[in-house]
């Protein structure tokens, strides 16, 4: 991804990367060309769209494209030790990119937890939008209200099984290929790039780069009637994309049924179907963009 620029944009006492490609005509004053930005999923990192950038690179595209590391992910800082990544707070992060970067009116790309996070944006703040993708996710998470206090417990132990456990070296480059092969189903060639930013030489041993604390189960999670209230919210352009052997519970038809302003286009692949099919959600992706 040579046309890509390695960027750290610092915010507050920490700084977010993200990688940055200028099509043709970018101005920086005036955006003169649309602005595409990508948002990975949970223990990914920017790399998890190389599959993507290369076709933008290959088809020299006049976009202007970014694609984040979110805090705790890849090459962004950690958050202090006191935070526990609140879903909400990748909320602020995004609106503090797209401010600080002068994404005027934007295109979001989420995956998986990306996906949510774009959604919940574009919700709150339509004027910054101009179109969304969700790829693999479509309502924010959600929960029946019986279930908060248990929930609530279960985020409290999470945290205190962090406190309590040393930081491990991994055996191998090798083996974090394995593990994440495992993790996401991806062949190796897939999940390399991911890896290779995730991973950290000290001392001669690997380790992760992300924040451990990532692995702490959320607090809280919003009721069934908020998440259908976030997404009734969404008036731009809205495309998800699903495997066809991705997460069952995101092809229920009672839910997809209440995607009423969104188009729904299945590819084949699994969670992370725009690595299994690069071609076709790109041509998705193309097709919602020059459109609007």
């Amino acid at each position: 991804m040579r046309a890509f620029k390695e960027c750290l944009l610092q915010v507050n006492d920490r700084n977010i990367a993200y990688l940055e490609y200028q099509g043709a005509g970018f101005q920086t004053e005036e955006t003169t060309v649309k602005t595409v930005v990508f948002v990975h999923g949970w223990m990914d990192n920017a790399a998890s769209f190389h599959k993507l950038l290369t076709i933008i690179e290959q088809q020299r595209l006049s976009w202007r494209v970014l694609v984040l590391d979110l805090p705790g992910h890849g090459h962004s800082t950690h958050k202090n030790s006191d935070h526990f990544y609140s879903f909400y707070d990748y909320i602020d992060d995004l609106h503090q990119v797209l401010v600080n970067l002068q994404a005027v009116n934007a295109f979001l790309v989420g995956h998986s937890l990306g996906a949510l996070i774009a959604s919940c944006y574009s919700a709150a703040f339509p004027e910054n939008v101009a179109g969304l993708v969700q790829i693999e996710a479509h309502f924010p998470m959600a929960e029946d209200p019986i279930q908060a206090v248990s929930r609530l417990r279960k985020g409290i132990e999470s945290r205190e099984r962090w406190r309590n456990k040393k930081r491990r070296a991994l055996p191998s480059f090798d083996d974090a290929i394995t593990m994440r092969m495992r993790a996401t189903k991806l062949d190796a060639r897939s999940v390399r790039p991911i890896v290779e930013r995730d991973l950290q030489s000290v001392d001669g041993q690997w380790y992760w780069r992300h924040d451990s604390k990532l692995k702490c189960e959320s607090v809280y999670r919003m009721s069934r009637p908020h998440a259908e209230a976030v997404m009734s919210a969404i008036s731009i352009p809205h495309m998800v994309i699903l495997g066809r052997s991705g997460y069952g519970f995101l092809q229920d038809k009672l839910v997809l049924e209440k995607l009423h302003n969104a188009q729904v286009a299945w590819v084949d692949g699994d969670h992370h179907c725009h690595l299994e099919s690069p071609d076709r959600v790109f041509e998705l992706i193309s097709e919602l963009v020059n459109k609007n």
